[in-house]
């Protein structure tokens, strides 16, 4: 019997999230009678709608944007918790050859020998895509061919024919059907992405939250964010 009765639990969160929260959510459901609604959109509009007014019980974003919320007094700093780590990687239509990313070299030259790389423009990674391509010394070369979109699975791109390669964080590469992850990207140029969640300071079921941010936080689930392309964080 849950602790407190049966509510429906609002939690705004992002496409590199949902995956693993798609897989707990429901023996959550199954164990307390709650239901839990996501309410999605990209890192960048989910802080941003947030910060215009919009609420919900819970919060699963990026550290940097919990901790944002929490100083704006949004959230509540003392139910904020470590959530999980993500890095970047490639992703190929699936059956075609994987190209070779394994060092730094071996990455600045596929992407040079691609036809086309598809990433996002308002989520994390896309945004870190332009930077990195700099930083190779290939910005030029590289942004005649980029296929982008505001935000999503930017795989599905992929397995549209409109891109041959997607740049993207892993566990968002792994939930689009028909794509395969080639690797992540060299550690010398990766970039991990850490989210925490939190419970906002209007949460209409603060309780029910709470009791959904304890399960989240089992390190039983571990395997779970493994196979959601993510690391568990504890706190």
């Amino acid at each position: 019997m849950p602790a407190t009765p049966p509510a429906t639990i609002t939690v705004r969160t992002s496409n590199s999230t949902r995956p693993v929260l798609d897989l707990l959510l429901p023996g959550f459901e199954r164990a307390t009678g709650h239901k839990v609604t996501l309410i999605l959109d990209t890192a960048k509009n989910s802080l941003a709608r947030i910060k215009a007014g919009e609420r919900a019980d819970a919060a699963v974003l990026l550290d940097k944007s919990i901790d944002e919320l929490c100083a704006l007094g949004i959230l509540l700093t003392e139910t904020r918790q470590p959530f999980s780590r993500s890095n970047i990687g490639i992703g190929v239509l699936k059956g075609a050859p994987k190209p070779d990313i394994s060092t730094v070299d071996a990455f600045k030259q596929t992407l040079l020998n691609a036809k086309s790389i598809a990433h996002t423009v308002h989520g994390p990674s896309g945004a870190y895509f332009p930077g990195l391509c700099e930083r190779l010394g290939i910005a030029d070369q590289i942004k005649p061919k980029t296929v982008t979109r505001p935000g999503g699975y930017i795989g599905v791109v992929v397995t549209a024919g409109e891109a041959e390669m997607a740049f993207q964080q892993i566990c968002e590469l792994l939930a689009v059907p028909g794509l395969e992850v080639v690797g992540p990207i060299p550690e010398e140029i990766q970039y991990n992405f850490d989210s925490k969640a939190a419970i906002f300071a209007e949460a209409k079921n603060p309780d029910a939250a709470r009791a959904l941010l304890a399960y989240l936080a089992r390190a039983e689930h571990a395997a779970k964010f493994v196979e959601a392309g993510l690391e568990q964080l504890q706190s």
